[in-house]
């Protein structure tokens, strides 16, 4: 049983699912996709969050303020931006499950992190707001049926399925916190 921002998820009706197939997400995102084990997309998330929580939490805001090389993003900008990536495609996994037709706009992530005030924040807040964000995707994703993972809808220049865009959210972190852990700590 995982609590994420003040939600329990217990995963009791939690059905595997399969993987997405490489035609349901763009080929860029095969490199996140491919980090995320098998298994029920919402359980992956909870027991994920549970187990970088503490390794987030281990960062000093001495740290949290590093960035590797000029240039580079500060810890507190990576973390804002795992939580960015994370609304983006959790709307569009909402979208696409609802039978959105339109094509979903691309985002630019410098941009975004360039607009965003995540330096000038508390780790501690910027974590909360990372728990925010990950208790409403695991909401979000854990009440979909099969069906409703696996419609088809168009992100920027590819098509996408929300099951896709759950491992993509997965996926990212999880390459994140590697990055952060190799190039940072």
């Amino acid at each position: 049983m995982s609590v994420v921002g003040n939600v329990w998820y217990d995963g009791q009706d939690a059905m595997p699912h399969s993987r997405p197939d490489p035609s349901d997400y763009a080929i860029y995102h095969e490199r996140y996709v491919s980090l995320v084990p098998d298994g029920a997309i919402a359980d992956t998330l909870a027991r994920q969050f549970d187990e970088y929580l503490p390794f987030y939490r281990g960062i000093s805001d001495a740290q949290a303020a590093h960035r590797y090389a000029p240039g580079k993003w500060s810890i507190k900008q990576v973390i804002g931006h795992v939580a960015d990536t994370e609304r983006i495609f959790g709307y569009r996994g909402l979208a696409v499950s609802r039978g959105e037709r339109q094509t979903l706009l691309a985002f630019e992530q410098d941009e975004y992190v360039a607009g965003a005030n995540f330096d000038d924040r508390s780790l501690h807040d910027l974590l909360d707001e990372l728990a925010s964000v990950r208790a409403a995707t695991i909401t979000l994703f854990a009440s979909m049926s099969d069906e409703l993972l696996a419609r088809r809808g168009k992100a920027w220049q590819a098509e996408i399925t929300p099951l896709a865009c759950a491992f993509v959210i997965a996926g990212h972190e999880r390459y994140h916190v590697q990055h952060l852990r190799e190039r940072y700590l």
